[in-house]
C-alpha cells in the first residue's frame, strides 16, 4: 500500500533543500518531517498537513513564508496528490481520492491482519504492567495499568516488535512485615482459605490501626522484614503462603480480562541481586553514606536523593528496581523498557533511570527506559486506600458490569443465543474501554454510572456498530470480491470519509507506540464507528443496483474488520449479537 505520508515527507524535504539558497544543513531529516505531518481534524483542510512552525527558527523565516516557498518548489505526482494549499503556517495536502480508495480496498482484501507491519522487527520491548501487591485487593487502581499495559503489548507486537510482558508483583517490603506481625497477633481469628485477600486486607487495616495507637509495633514490623530478608523460616513460610493465595485470586481477574504475561517476577526475585547493585554504584563512586543509609545524591540534577539501603540495613524498592533494570537489560537486551505506572511515581522513575547509567548496561537500554504515566483513579469521596479499606474491587466491578448487561439483554433482546457469553464480552469490554477512552495521563473519578453507561462514546457503541456491519453482511449473504468493486462508486463524501479512516489504521497504531497512549486507538475506533453510522443512515446498502450494493457491502465489511481488529488490540472481544 502506498505510504502517502512518506511520499509527502520526501517531497517536502526535497523542496526545502532546493529552496535553501544558503546551503545550510538542516537538522530536520525526512523521518522527522514524516513524524510532524498531521491528519487535520477538519477534512476541508486536506488529508495531511505539515506545520512549518518547526522550521521557522532554523530557516529564520515566518512559517507562512516557508509554507509558500515549499509550495512553489515542491514536485508532486498528480496521480498521488491532487493539490497542495497553504493555510497560515500549514501546507495542506489533498490525496487523489480514488487512488486512496483503491489502495485501501486492495489491502483489506489481501491482508488478514490489516494494519500490521514489521517496523519493529529486530527490536525488543519489555513492558512492566499490572504489578498488584500480594495480600491486597486487586482494585480499580490496578485495572488501569493492567489494561493500558496489555493494549500496548498487543499493539507493539502487531507492529512487529518482540514484546515481553512482565508482571512485577509487589511481593516484598514493609507491608508484608506488617502482615506477618498482624498474623502473629490475630491469625487464628481469620480464615485465609475461604476469602484470602479479603481476610488479609482486614489484617492489614487492623495492624495499621494498631500502629497508629502504638508506634512501637512498627519497630516489630521492621524487625519482621529484616528476618524475612535474612531467610527466617517462619517469616518466609508465611510470606510464601500469602503470595500463593494472592496469585490464585489475581489469576481469576486476569482470566476475565484475557490478560497474559510472559513472566511473573516479583520484587523478591531481585532481593539477592541488590548487593551487586551497591557494588557497581560504589565502584562508580556515586554511593554515599548518609546517617547510616546508602544513597546516591542526585541533587545536582534536581532529583534529590535516591535511597539504596535504609539505615537499619533493609533494602528499599528503588534498589530492587535497579536490580530489575540490570536483569532485564542482560536477559532481554531491550530497546525499550516501559513502566506502566501512575504519575505519582514520576520522581522515583526519574531517579532510578538516572542511577541506571552506572549499572554497566548497554547505552541503548539506558536510553530505552520510559515511564508510561497514567492518571490516578479516585472515588468521588477521595483517594482510595487499602489501609483505609475504601477500595472498589475489580472482580466486583467486572461481575456487576456483566450482570447489568445481562439485565439489559433480558429486557431488549431475550432471544439472543449464548446470552451469558455475549454479556461477558460487552460487560468486560465496557470496563476496559472506559479505562482507555481518554488520554491516559488524566485522572479519573470513579463512578459506577459512567463506567456502565452504554450510550455515547463507549465500548458497547463500538461493539454495536460492529454487530450492525455483520448483520448487513449476513442479510446480503456474501462479501463481494475486492477486484469486482467499482471504486468510483465510493468517492462520495460519506464513503470516502469512512475509507480514509480505514486507510489511516496503521498510522494510528504507530502513533500509539510513539506516545505510548492506547487512547489514540480508542478515539479512532469511536470516529470510525461514528463515520460508518452516518454512512449507514444516509445510504441504502442492500439495493437494486448490484454495483452500488457490492461497493457499499465491501465498505461495510472493511469497517467491521477494522473495528474487530482494533478492539482486539485493546483487549476487547466482539459479540456476535446485541
Amino acid at each position: 500500500m502506498i505510504n502517502f505520508k512518506k511520499q509527502i515527507a520526501i517531497s517536502i524535504a526535497e523542496a526545502i533543500k532546493l529552496n535553501n539558497n544558503q546551503n545550510q544543513e538542516l537538522k530536520l531529516n525526512k523521518q522527522q518531517i514524516e513524524n510532524y505531518i498531521e491528519i487535520p481534524k477538519d477534512e476541508t483542510n486536506g488529508d495531511y498537513a505539515f506545520p512549518c512552525f518547526r522550521l521557522a527558527k532554523e530557516l529564520k523565516k515566518a512559517p507562512q513564508a516557508i509554507a509558500n516557498e515549499i509550495r512553489e518548489n515542491i514536485k508532486i505526482e498528480e496521480q498521488i496528490i491532487e493539490k497542495v494549499e497553504v493555510v497560515g503556517g500549514y501546507l495542506n495536502f489533498y490525496i487523489n481520492n480514488q487512488l486512496l480508495i483503491k489502495e485501501t480496498i486492495k489491502e483489506i482484501q489481501e491482508k488478514e491482519y490489516y494494519g500490521a507491519s514489521k517496523i519493529g522487527e529486530g527490536k525488543n520491548i519489555v513492558l512492566d504492567y499490572s504489578s498488584p501487591n500480594i495480600a491486597k485487593d486487586f482494585h480499580i487502581g490496578h485495572l488501569r495499568t493492567t489494561v493500558i499495559g496489555a493494549a500496548l503489548y498487543n499493539i507493539y507486537k502487531y507492529l512487529g516488535y518482540h514484546t515481553i510482558g512482565i508482571n512485577h508483583l509487589g511481593d516484598y517490603g514493609t507491608q508484608f512485615a506488617k502482615l506477618i506481625e498482624g498474623y502473629k497477633r490475630w491469625g487464628k481469628e481469620y480464615n485465609l482459605e475461604e476469602k484470602p485477600i479479603e481476610e488479609l486486607t482486614k489484617i492489614y487495616v487492623r495492624i495499621n490501626d494498631a500502629i497508629k495507637e502504638d508506634e512501637s509495633i512498627l519497630e516489630a514490623c521492621r524487625e519482621n522484614f529484616r528476618l524475612l530478608e535474612s531467610g527466617d523460616k517462619y517469616c518466609k513460610e508465611l510470606w510464601e503462603k500469602f503470595r500463593d493465595l494472592s496469585m490464585k485470586e489475581f489469576q481469576k481477574i486476569y482470566d476475565l480480562l484475557g490478560v497474559k504475561f510472559d513472566a511473573v517476577i516479583g520484587e523478591s526475585f531481585y532481593s539477592d541481586k541488590v548487593a551487586n547493585i551497591e557494588k557497581l554504584l560504589e565502584e562508580a563512586g556515586v554511593l554515599e553514606d548518609s546517617e547510616g543509609a546508602k544513597i546516591v545524591d542526585l541533587s545536582d540534577k534536581g532529583l534529590g536523593v535516591c535511597i539504596i539501603r535504609k539505615a537499619n540495613g533493609s533494602s528499599i524498592y528503588a534498589a530492587r528496581d535497579l536490580a530489575a533494570i540490570k536483569y532485564r537489560a542482560e536477559t532481554y537486551d531491550f530497546d525499550k523498557c516501559l513502566y506502566v505506572v501512575a504519575y505519582e511515581q514520576a520522581l522515583h522513575f526519574k531517579q532510578i533511570f538516572e542511577v541506571a547509567k552506572y549499572l554497566q548496561i548497554p547505552e541503548k537500554c539506558v536510553k530505552g527506559l520510559e515511564h508510561v504515566q497514567y492518571g490516578m483513579v479516585r472515588l468521588s469521596s477521595g483517594k482510595m486506600s487499602t489501609r483505609g479499606g475504601n477500595v472498589v474491587k475489580i472482580e466486583d466491578l467486572l461481575k456487576e458490569s456483566i450482570q447489568r448487561v445481562e439485565k439489559i439483554i433480558e429486557e431488549k433482546n431475550p432471544n439472543i443465543e449464548n446470552k451469558k457469553e455475549e454479556a461477558k464480552k460487552i460487560g468486560i469490554g465496557a470496563v476496559i474501554f472506559n479505562n482507555l477512552a481518554n488520554t491516559i495521563i488524566k485522572d479519573q473519578i470513579f463512578d459506577w454510572d459512567n463506567v456502565l453507561n452504554f450510550q455515547g462514546e463507549t465500548g458497547p457503541y463500538i461493539q454495536y456498530t460492529y454487530v450492525r456491519t455483520q448483520s448487513v453482511l449476513e442479510k446480503a449473504g456474501k462479501i463481494p470480491n475486492a477486484e469486482q468493486i467499482n471504486t468510483e462508486l465510493l468517492t462520495d463524501k460519506l464513503s470516502s470519509s469512512v475509507l480514509k479512516l480505514i486507510y489511516n489504521f496503521n498510522d494510528i497504531l504507530v502513533q500509539v507506540t510513539e506516545k505510548n497512549d492506547p487512547s489514540i486507538l480508542s478515539r479512532y475506533l469511536i470516529d470510525l464507528a461514528k463515520s460508518f453510522s452516518v454512512f449507514y443512515n444516509e445510504n441504502k446498502i442492500i439495493c437494486e443496483d448490484e454495483n452500488v450494493q457490492a461497493a457499499r457491502l465491501y465498505l461495510t465489511f472493511a469497517v467491521g474488520k477494522v473495528l474487530k481488529l482494533g478492539a482486539k488490540l485493546l483487549g476487547i472481544e466482539m459479540p456476535n449479537k446485541m
